[in-house]
């Protein structure tokens, strides 16, 4: 029972890190990814620090106490030394007092030498993870700076690829079929060129209409009116007599014609 629970929680966590994954957005994930890599980089820099201070304090602790073991080293001497020259000068009292003194510089001595030893121990030890301190903070400055040019590449392509979705939908929007909020190019084609069809089908029955034959005869009309005040204006200014015959030769040929047209039809009617 046990065992499957567990299975569906991990199924479960797993289903909503992946939808979470789909629906977030790249560029705050990618932030998210650099602002954890700066903070990591700022620890280990504090790291750094505390192993190099450590590093320090042991290098001043080890020349202080070279300082100690050489002024012990000449005290130590000066006791000998004034030892020395009490028992040659026979003050036995002042040549036991200066030779218990030698003896506890020298005991100071020993420990102070035994003290140096462990620092200088524990300074190269110091110096050896302050220097692999300082070469894992520089190493990871340059994966930071590495992460953070990858980091304008990657917004680069990002606004790549949103342009290009946005294109894709565009060239999409161009074949979609009818039922979507916004008519594809094609839709609003099709219903240009149906109204024109039906603008030019109303104008075909337009000009098949008896309106527009009375139009057509009105038009002529005022044609002929303004052609006979030009003939009028021409003959005043006398500009016309050699217009006027040919006028008048074209008007008699059509009396001509009117006459034999009217005997061909009284000769049919008579016929009948």
């Amino acid at each position: 029972m046990w065992k499957s629970i567990k299975k569906w929680w991990n199924y479960m966590g797993a289903k909503v890190s992946s939808s979470f994954n789909e629906r977030a957005d790249p560029k705050i994930q990618l932030e998210q990814a650099i602002t954890e890599a700066q903070e990591q980089h700022r620890r280990l820099k504090e790291q750094a620090a505390n192993v190099i201070a450590n590093q320090k304090q042991n290098e001043m602790r080890l020349n202080s106490a070279l300082e100690e073991l050489e002024k012990l080293n000449r005290n130590a001497n000066q006791a000998v030394l004034m030892a020395e020259e009490a028992g040659s000068s026979g003050d036995a009292a002042k040549m036991a007092e200066f030779t218990t003194a030698a003896e506890a510089f020298a005991n100071q001595l020993i420990a102070k030498e035994r003290e140096i030893d462990n620092l200088k121990s524990m300074s190269l030890q110091a110096t050896a993870a302050s220097d692999k301190a300082k070469s894992a903070v520089q190493q990871n400055s340059r994966l930071l700076q590495e992460k953070l040019a990858e980091k304008q590449h990657l917004l680069s392509q990002l606004d790549q690829a949103k342009m290009q979705e946005q294109v894709n939908t565009a060239m999409s929007s161009l074949s979609e079929e009818v039922g979507q909020d916004v008519p594809s190019l094609k839709e609003v084609q099709e219903k240009i060129e149906s109204r024109y069809a039906k603008a030019m089908g109303a104008s075909e029955l337009q000009d098949m209409s008896v309106e527009s034959k009375m139009l057509e005869v009105e038009q002529a009309s005022m044609h002929s009116e303004a052609q006979a005040r030009l003939s009028e204006i021409r003959s005043k200014l006398g500009i016309g007599e050699a217009a006027a015959p040919a006028a008048a030769s074209e008007a008699g040929s059509e009396a001509t014609s009117e006459p034999v047209a009217g005997t061909e039809a009284q000769g049919e009617g008579s016929a009948s």
